[in-house]
């Protein structure tokens, strides 16, 4: 794969300490929904093995521009990043990946996403919803506070639209959060597995986030009775 230029367009504050770098499409850029890129950031203060990192796509393909989204942590690439201001020229490579959505619609995708692991699963989702699939959806989407849980708001817009998608979010350490929530709380295990996706038809499960938590979710579903050949899953190193 050979890099693209591309340029950031605007930056957008989408959860606490997690913001959206919106990018302009290369000419001719296609990619699956699920599908990541390497960003790749031209700062003199970065060492040559530090100027890329892998992001998810948030944006689906019938959008005009590239989105990626992160939490921004205290490390040199994504200080660099916090530094770009929008007209900034970056380089694009890829796009790569595998956990895109099955095709048989008669099952159901289930995905399971862990703070920032929600990245692919827009994408996947608002394409879905544009062409109008006939998937049966279930999110399953664990933050520790709703401060914390990126595209909350739209996600709840679209299980109030959209019949066939059902946001089953929930919050694990509500004791720290300034908010009100009347949704689920707690962790994702196999007895809350089991109790939210019965009735689900035959469905194919993809877990996305951090290493622990897909490790963690991959236990639970096996508790659950999922075999594990109706799991896929990605782990966000460093996000």
């Amino acid at each position: 794969m050979n890099a693209q230029h591309s340029t950031l367009l605007k930056r957008e504050t989408v959860a606490e300490g997690t913001v959206a770098f919106h990018l302009q499409k290369p000419a001719g850029f296609e990619f699956k929904p699920g599908q990541a890129i390497d960003l790749i950031l031209d700062d003199p203060q970065l060492g040559e093995d530090s100027r890329v990192h892998a992001f998810s796509i948030v944006s689906a393909p019938h959008e005009a521009n590239l989105t990626v989204t992160t939490r921004m942590r205290d490390s040199a690439y994504k200080r660099a990043l916090g530094r770009l201001e929008p007209g900034a020229g970056v380089s694009i490579d890829g796009p790569f990946g595998s956990m895109t959505l099955h095709n048989k619609v008669s099952r159901a995708a289930c995905f399971i996403a862990g703070g920032i692991g929600i990245t692919p699963f827009m994408s996947m989702l608002r394409h879905a919803f544009k062409t109008e699939s006939a998937h049966r959806l279930m999110l399953i989407y664990s933050n520790r506070r709703p401060e914390d849980a990126a595209f909350l708001a739209e996600l709840q817009g679209h299980a109030r639209q959209h019949e066939r998608f059902q946001l089953v979010a929930t919050m694990t350490d509500m004791g720290k959060s300034a908010s009100t929530w009347k949704g689920e709380t707690g962790l994702v295990d196999g007895a809350f597995l089991n109790r939210v996706t019965a009735g689900l038809p035959s469905p194919i499960f993809y877990v996305a986030g951090p290493p622990a938590m897909v490790v963690a979710m991959r236990t639970a579903l096996g508790a659950a009775g999922i075999d594990d050949d109706d799991i896929r899953s990605e782990d966000f190193f460093g996000y």
